[in-house]
């Protein structure tokens, strides 16, 4: 394989080459560092309700469990992008700030899941394919990269076409969503078991909290300030107070954190 400083029209070339084959996830996202440069990359098939394929990383060994594994098990249903894609976004190129909540940076999951792995900033590629499943890549800048610009989300944006038509021509070529036994992911995480475990977050608290406050629940867990809530919901801030303070009261808890790890809980 070539050098990373191949032109975007020479990695295109090879990606074509190397469609239908393990070779190509690495020659397309190739493509799109030659549109602009970053280095973790992590990309999934989505198919409504089930629990994502793994399709591709290039994650360390030493960090999957934290940075792919941690992801599968659950905390995907709090990503921004992932909640993007279940409101109906589709064959679009996302820039973190533009989908999440108001307050993400300062819910229990960015502080013990993105900044944990390290994430500074992230660009969500979301690409319908032939089979009705969503192609989700994931690109991610660190803690001591700059952030993406302007002009670099333009030329991922001017790009986007012949990326995704090698994507969805890539798997029309008959590559499986689940190839288990290349990413190391358990094959017990495609099993019939997991179906809808997305309304996890739409069930959790079921037991102590009415249903006004699950749904405020599972906002709060998203990244929504009360303010935000109050739009979404239709009511006002201060009652979206009182809530919140209620749900912490019934389900034995007093701050967001602790929210977080029995929804985690309640995973397992």
């Amino acid at each position: 394989m070539k050098g990373s400083e191949d032109s975007p029209e020479e990695w295109a070339a090879q990606a074509i080459d190397a469609l239908g084959t393990a070779a190509f996830m690495e020659t397309g996202i190739n493509y799109l560092r030659a549109l602009a440069p970053f280095v973790g990359a992590f990309a999934v098939a989505l198919d409504g309700s089930r629990r994502p394929a793994h399709l591709y990383d290039n994650v360390r060994a030493h960090r999957r469990v934290e940075v792919v594994d941690q992801y599968l098990e659950g905390a995907y249903l709090l990503d921004p992008f992932y909640d993007a894609y279940r409101s109906g976004m589709s064959d679009a190129v996302l820039h973190l700030n533009e989908i999440a909540p108001d307050r993400f940076q300062q819910t229990a999951y960015y502080r013990r899941y993105y900044k944990a792995i390290g994430l500074k900033d992230e660009v969500g590629f979301l690409i319908d394919l032939p089979d009705r499943r969503t192609f989700f890549l994931s690109i991610g800048r660190r803690a001591e990269e700059p952030r993406f610009t302007r002009r670099q989300l333009d030329a991922f944006r001017g790009g986007f076409p012949i990326f995704a038509a090698l994507v969805r021509r890539h798997f029309l070529a008959g590559r499986p969503y689940h190839p288990a036994e290349e990413s190391g992911v358990a094959n017990e995480l495609e099993s019939e078991a997991l179906l809808g475990v997305d309304l996890a977050i739409d069930a959790f608290g079921r037991e102590d909290l009415t249903a006004r406050e699950m749904e405020i629940a599972g906002l709060i867990l998203k990244g929504h300030s009360s303010k935000s809530i109050a739009r979404l919901t239709d009511i006002s801030p201060g009652t979206v107070k009182l809530h919140r303070k209620s749900i912490y009261r019934k389900l034995g808890i007093t701050s967001q954190s602790e929210l977080f790890a029995s929804f985690l809980q309640t995973l397992g």
